[in-house]
């Protein structure tokens, strides 16, 4: 596991043994994740989207805690994974990461509770499995507008996105803020911490 530039956000990049039969890699590995995360991942619920190119999910959060962390993966296709650090007080607010997740590299990546996550598919069937430290609960669960000018995602410009109504008519980013929606820093760094002490 590999940190990436927001605190909390990290890539797995396995090592993949092909063959004339096809390939083989590991996804995740629990003590691998371990190291690099601080905590072991608790596992509620595993989802899988298939969608078609152009579609865009997100950008998805919930409350802290607890919060939903992910472990995400693509399994066939390509999209193009993005967190966006949405806690409010961190040294990285507003900041945002992409990173392409297909079927060919075998990337995984992993966001911890309060950050915000969104993808975008680039080719038809595009196949996302995820794991989550914690089960979906709509009272719980918001959204930010991943077209927000503010947060400025570089989406690619030869894709033309394709938004459910909710995501359409999510807030932008400082509406959210403005409506209190938005996690904490000091919250999250005290979740964190409990989660390490599980341990």
């Amino acid at each position: 596991m590999r940190q990436l530039s927001i605190p909390g956000a990290l890539v797995h990049e396995p090592k993949v043994f092909p063959d004339s039969r096809g390939s083989f890699h590991e996804w995740f590995q629990g003590a691998g994740f371990a190291e690099g995360a601080g905590h072991r991942l608790r596992l509620e619920q595993a989802n899988c989207s298939v969608s078609s190119r152009g579609t865009l999910r997100g950008i998805h959060f919930a409350d802290v805690p607890p919060s939903q962390a992910k472990y995400v993966k693509c399994v066939r296709g390509a999209v193009l994974d993005v967190i966006v650090d949405i806690r409010v007080g961190s040294p990285t607010y507003k900041q945002w990461e992409a990173v392409r997740l297909d079927d060919v590299d075998h990337r995984s990546v992993y966001l911890a509770e309060g950050l915000g996550h969104a993808f975008m598919a680039l080719t038809d069937d595009a196949t996302v499995v995820y794991l989550c430290s914690e089960g979906y609960s709509p009272g719980r669960e918001h959204g930010i507008n991943p077209l927000d000018p503010e947060l400025g995602i570089e989406w690619p410009a030869e894709v033309t996105p394709l938004l459910s109504d909710k995501d359409a008519a999510a807030p932008a980013l400082a509406e959210a803020e403005k409506q209190g929606l938005l996690p904490s820093y000091e919250d999250c760094l005290a979740y964190y911490a409990e989660l390490r002490s599980r341990d």
